[in-house]
């Protein structure tokens, strides 16, 4: 974790450099909580104007320079790699290495891409640190209720939409997963739940401008066809228009790849998204349907987090460029489904050859 802090600081470095002769979200969050007029609490609200509400005091009270703020969001992004650590660690106790010599956790904490976008003011260091804080207290829901209160007020604060499907993929896992909650705490969850996504339900809505709609579904998919259409017209734009669900989903997960790869960035995201290809092979075997029967509901949870995220970026995500960060949030939630199925595949092995072994020490004891 020592070496992780320093790398990602470095990604903060070149994040930094690239904000000096490029266009940046990071910029224009700070000028604006730097020139704002007004009082600090008439900035509070969701989606970017949190940013600007969460960097004002920073700026105004403290006199953080630009170069500090993003040193500030760039160690907010390091311990959401922490809390990814620790939630790795604590459910799982199997070392499990791919390709042969390499060290899957390690691996999965030190690709560029996840690092380069969370290392920098602007949305994705504080989502990344509040998704990571919701696993970890996921873990420990009981003990570590603050936490869930706290990571989910955050995630709805950076991205409503993000906050519904939290809660989406928590009740999936709350009653399908393999764990001991009685019925009746479910029950609870459950209502306290629901009474939170109706309260804040026209924020939530307000994200894809339907706030006012009545026919949520005619217009959301008119939404998403006009945000795609637009998004698709950018000069790294992908024309997902007549493409099957699952093919929007494959390039969601996986694009660019190499021949679409736009620029030296878009080669590094390359080789990176060969490894996650890779990695989401080990999953397509016949036993991880036996195993995701009896996976704990934090598992579960984690994959209907990442299945339904991805499913709902696609109709509205046409462009390579912004689905290489979007899809930052949430691949740690992948990544920690294949670790804990990988772990729970060698255990098993360990178990068979035991197995095989005590059997033949006792076929040699009776024919003795």
């Amino acid at each position: 974790m020592n070496w992780l802090f320093f790398y990602h600081i470095g990604f903060g470095i070149i994040y930094y450099v690239y904000t000096l002769s490029h266009r940046s979200d990071s910029k224009a969050y700070f000028s604006r909580a730097d020139n704002f007029e007004g009082s600090w609490f008439q900035l509070f609200g969701t989606e970017t104007t949190f940013i600007d509400f969460f960097s004002y005091p920073f700026i105004n009270y403290f006199e953080f320079s630009f170069e500090l703020m993003m040193l500030l969001f760039t160690w907010i992004g390091y311990w959401g790699f922490v809390l990814g650590f620790l939630f790795f660690k604590e459910n799982i106790n199997v070392k499990v290495r791919v390709f042969k010599k390499v060290d899957l956790l390690t691996l999965v904490l030190f690709f560029p891409n996840m690092h380069f976008w969370s290392a920098s003011l602007g949305k994705g260091a504080l989502i990344f640190f509040g998704l990571m804080l919701f696993a970890f207290s996921l873990n420990k829901p009981r003990a570590r209720i603050l936490g869930l209160l706290f990571s989910s007020l955050l995630v709805f604060a950076i991205r409503p939409h993000m906050f519904l499907l939290l809660c989406a993929g928590g009740l999936y896992g709350l009653y399908f997963g393999k764990n001991i909650i009685a019925l009746r705490y479910k029950v609870l969850l459950t209502s306290i739940v629901m009474v939170g996504i109706l309260i804040l339900k026209d924020q939530i809505l307000s994200v894809v401008n339907l706030g006012d709609s009545t026919t949520l579904v005619a217009d959301f998919m008119q939404f998403s066809d006009n945000r795609s259409q637009n998004l698709s017209e950018a000069n790294s734009g992908v024309n997902m228009a007549g493409y099957s669900l699952l093919e929007k989903v494959l390039t969601f997960w996986f694009r660019p790849l190499f021949l679409d790869a736009p620029g030296f960035l878009g080669i590094i995201v390359s080789i990176e998204n060969l490894i996650y290809l890779l990695l989401f092979g080990k999953i397509f075997r016949l036993n991880f349907f036996k195993f995701w029967k009896n996976a704990p509901s934090h598992v579960k949870t984690c994959l209907m987090i990442f299945l339904s995220t991805s499913v709902a970026m696609t109709f509205i995500m046409s462009n390579l460029g912004i689905m290489i960060r979007q899809k930052t949030m949430i691949m740690y939630f992948m990544f920690f489904v294949i670790y804990y199925f990988l772990a729970y595949d060698k255990s098993e092995e360990v178990k068979r050859r035991l197995h095989i072994l005590n059997s033949s020490k006792s076929r040699k004891i009776v024919t003795t």
